[in-house]
């Protein structure tokens, strides 16, 4: 080996010696230069030992295994348990476990130190088995665990959702006397969120005696993660009274809890009050705020929030087309879609499920095979997710037959695939064909779950099968223990309705496990709007207005059956209701595709260039239809005015 002078020598191993005080940036420009050392300066076993504490600070992963082949072939690492060591966490914290793995068990005398790497390594790289095994390993060797070993087998346990394990780990934090560590006591708080347990994770948080910010954000997670999201932000409430200062994490949070919520006022002060606090506005956070003002149906402000953000990720991008296509603005979801190409943004597969959900809802058949072509070339229409997401589509735009096809062609099926076929049926007024097509997924060992049934109870219901309909609500309790939710319910009270069997339907709603919702007296109300039976109409009229219904739809209802009878002091006694509520009928939208370009109509819009034309066409047809016998319904028109007018309203 080649010798440098020794005065420059010492200079590189006094360097050598400071590397742990250096940071991460200066270390990486003196590891740009390190190829002198490692040819030419004969090194210690300290100082490799703080070499390889600094590449371990800086995660320096081709670095390390440089080092390691120079110690290898220099000789400094036979019999040295001290570099062994260290060379073990190293490859430990950058998460090759394997390398860890076989440096380890070569090691004779194994401190606890390097029992904690391994357990600390496993765990955080996706392997909370071979942590717990590891953990077991150590207490069998008479190692004691300590504050630095317990959050990471504690975290394992949450992974793995070992309940028993989890609580057995805690018993034994407790006996050895770090009940009472904030880092022990985190990953308790973190581990009973991941098992559900929130009121065990609760009283781990109350019963704390010192509480850092990850302690709070852990438990307002936790409640989040667990679908209280109410708590959470109560919790949020009481961290900013107890004087702690939030930061991204906090708010990240507690603008779930908000977007779980639908909660538009706090979602807006949570803004405010970030924008207060100063925290740093990265894309994380705005995105989050994103998701909560679209899940509020404020897409106007999520609109803005999106067009502000410096760097506009896919996230923002899919939340906001996502959101558009939810709340009945699937033309809008499609152009953000369009912008959002030729601004070069990534394409993910969420992507492409926004925009194939929201050609569905338009009808849009040629845009939405001009997508399935480009999925196909980029070779993602094979996911079963697109896949599905294409049946649906196809379905929705009148063609099963393509729905068949590309289930057909469906290398890999799941429950959701399955799902959306009986739902493609039933869709098509195929009932039967979606009760048989249900009857194959079931023999081919696929469980239905609640959405399936869903779908085949609504085949069920537009196809007027009460008999399969019923046989199937029966083995959704008694052959697949699946207790039946409103949707179900809702399902069963409309085929039962439909078909005209109004007091079973009424039977059934007031014997249901569950409160009824707005769905499920909506569904009773059309039903007697079809067979004429008013008494029982205003019952179900009077339980929908109770739990407040958020559309129009129930008083259309109602008003259109006092207009049947001729009530029209009740007709205008519920349009006063809706106004007092604070509702109001959205005007009809059509859409219309054309050349892939989609055209949008509103009722009275006239600002179309082709209206006119389009006018004097209508016109035209009403004649045309007029003369081939048909005579409109004006029963149910709202007003007490002539039937001309009449004719002219519908």
């Amino acid at each position: 080996m080649r010798l440098l002078p020794a005065r420059r020598a010492l200079k590189l191993q006094a360097r050598i010696l400071l590397l742990s005080r250096l940071t991460s940036f200066q270390f990486h420009i003196f590891c740009t230069q390190s190829t002198e050392i490692s040819s030419a300066v004969p090194l210690t076993s300290l100082q490799c030992g703080h070499l390889f504490q600094s590449l371990t600070n800086s995660r320096s992963y081709r670095k390390g295994q440089q080092l390691h082949t120079f110690i290898l072939i220099s000789g400094v690492l036979i019999d040295n348990t001290y570099l062994a060591t260290k060379l073990s966490a190293f490859y430990a914290i950058c998460g090759k476990m394997e390398e860890a793995r076989v440096i380890f068990n070569g090691i004779m005398l194994k401190s606890s130190f390097l029992w904690n790497m391994m357990i600390r390594g496993f765990s955080c790289s996706g392997f909370p088995l071979n942590a717990l095994f590891m953990y077991r390993q150590m207490l069998g060797f008479g190692k004691k665990a300590d504050n630095f070993t317990y959050p990471f087998v504690l975290m394992a346990s949450g992974d793995l959702v070992l309940d028993d394990v989890g609580k057995r780990i805690h018993c034994e934090v407790i006996v050895n006397g770090y009940g009472a560590d904030v880092y022990v006591s985190n990953s308790l708080l973190a581990m009973y969120s991941k098992f559900g347990d929130m009121e065990t994770a609760q009283k781990v948080f109350d019963r704390m005696l010192v509480r850092d910010i990850t302690s709070w954000n852990t438990i307002i997670s936790g409640y989040v993660y667990n679908a209280h999201p109410e708590k959470s932000l109560s919790i949020f409430v009481d961290m900013i009274l107890d004087g702690f200062r939030c930061d991204q994490v906090s708010f990240l949070g507690v603008l779930s809890a908000c977007s779980d919520l639908g909660a538009f006022c706090q979602g807006k002060e949570i803004h405010a009050y970030v924008l207060r606090t100063g925290v740093e506005f990265n894309s994380f956070l705005s995105n989050a705020l994103i998701d909560v003002y679209v899940k509020s149906n404020f897409l106007a402000g999520a609109k803005r929030l999106h067009e502000m953000m410096y760097m506009r990720d896919t996230i923002s991008w899919n939340t906001l087309i996502f959101g558009c296509a939810r709340y009945g603005y699937a033309l809008e979801s499609l152009s953000l879609f369009h912008q959002m190409n030729y601004e070069g943004i990534y394409l993910d597969v969420a992507t492409f499920l926004a925009v194939l959900g929201a050609c569905g809802q338009l009808a849009a058949l040629h845009f939405g095979k001009n997508l399935h072509s480009h999925l196909s070339k980029i070779g993602l229409d094979h996911e079963v997710s697109i896949g599905t997401a294409l049946i649906d589509m196809y379905a929705k735009c009148g063609s099963l037959a393509h729905s068949c096809q590309i289930f057909d062609e469906m290398p890999t099926k799941n429950l959701i695939s399955w799902s959306a076929m009986v739902s493609a049926y039933g869709l098509h007024g195929r009932g039967e064909e979606a009760v048989d097509f249900f009857n194959q997924m079931k023999k081919k060992g696929i469980k239905p779950d609640k959405v399936t049934f869903t779908s085949v109870l609504s085949a069920c219901s537009h196809a007027g099968l009460v008999d399969s309909g019923k046989e199937i609500f029966l083995q959704m309790q008694h052959r697949h223990a699946i207790t039946p939710s409103v949707k179900q319910y809702s399902c069963m009270v409309d085929l039962l309705g439909r078909a005209g069997h109004l007091d079973e339907a009424y039977k059934l709603i007031l014997d249901m496990e569950v409160m009824p919702n707005v769905d499920v007296w909506a569904a009773l109300l059309a039903a007697c709007q079809i067979h004429h039976n008013v008494e029982l109409a205003e019952i179900a009229a009077q339980h929908a207005f109770n739990v407040r219904p958020q559309g129009f739809g129930v008083y259309i209802s109602l008003s259109n059956i006092y207009a049947k009878e001729k009530r029209w002091d009740d007709v205008k006694r519920v349009r006063g209701l809706a106004r007092r509520d604070g509702l109001r009928k959205p005007p009809g939208c059509s859409y219309f595709e054309l050349d892939l370009e989609i055209h949008r109509f509103l009722v009275g819009d006239k600002s179309h260039l082709q209206s006119k034309a389009m006018n004097a066409t209508l016109v035209e047809l009403k004649r045309m239809v007029k003369e081939a016998g048909y005579i409109p319904d004006t029963s149910s028109v709202f007003y007490e005015v002539e039937v001309e007018l009449k004719e002219k309203i519908l």
